[in-house]
């Protein structure tokens, strides 16, 4: 026959183990997690894009481009690489730092790329290509916060509200706390070129200084003219000029 002393210790033991039990069920039983308010999000986007607008007086980056044709991805037909300076109210401009490969890509398809984000950066034409409700569309997806290049985000569903090369029909991702951009992807949602096929593009944002700025886009295309054509773009050393707290400009690096 087993101690009597025993038996406190036993019945503990089975009512902890009892709870525990009941613990699992109830977890295993919650609901779902309550999804954010789709507005809200929305708002946060729109703000962040705001805020970055404001504060960013300025910056410069240093931009690589590497073409490649077909379905070579190891051997580029063409790379360039060139200085971009940004200025607020102003815009932007590239120097051209090196350039290789086919001169004809070169001249047709690389060139005119730095020329037409010149355009497209000019006041009164930038403001129309921001990530914000006013330019898209925007549909918050329903699978809650995912994570995307290791950072809490929201996925949001974008189309473009006209047609423009440089507006993305695809998915936008903003971070869950401050609504900055993560990372975009889709298709352009008109072709540059009546002899270029659909563009479908990526671009992938990091905080620098607390911004979001690029540091890798993909652009892929293919027509029955030119065939299958990828770019890759990297930008790296950035030095941003921000409006400090006080209203004055402030130089910084990442």
């Amino acid at each position: 026959m087993p101690d009597k002393t025993t038996r406190p210790d036993f019945a503990k033991a089975s009512i902890l183990a009892l709870a525990l039990i009941l613990l699992c069920l109830c977890i295993g039983n919650a609901g779902p997690a309550q999804q954010p308010d789709a507005a809200e999000v929305i708002r946060l986007v729109d703000t962040a894009v705001r805020y970055r607008v404001e504060n960013v007086l300025g910056f410069t980056d240093i931009e690589h481009y590497t073409v490649y044709r077909g379905k070579d991805e190891t051997h580029p037909v063409a790379e360039l690489t060139a200085r971009d300076t940004y200025k607020k109210g102003v815009g932007k401009s590239y120097t051209v730092l090196s350039q290789s490969g086919s001169a004809v890509v070169q001249k047709f398809g690389l060139r005119p790329l730095l020329d037409n984000e010149e355009t497209l950066n000019k006041p009164g034409n930038v403001e129309q290509s921001w990530f914000t409700s006013a330019n898209y569309d925007m549909q918050l997806k329903p699978e809650g916060i995912q994570k995307e290049n290791g950072r809490d985000c929201y996925a949001i569903l974008i189309r473009a509200r006209r047609s423009a090369p440089n507006m993305v029909n695809g998915t936008l991702w903003v971070d869950a706390k401050d609504g900055s951009i993560v990372q975009i992807e889709g298709v352009a949602s008109k072709s540059p070129s009546p002899f270029a096929g659909t563009t479908h593009m990526m671009r992938q944002y990091s905080q620098i200084e607390g911004f979001p700025m690029a540091t890798h886009a993909r652009a892929e295309s293919s027509s029955l003219l030119f065939g299958r054509t990828l770019i890759l773009i990297e930008y790296s050393d950035y030095h941003l000029e921000v409006q400090t707290a006080s209203g004055t400009p402030s130089a910084a690096k990442p």
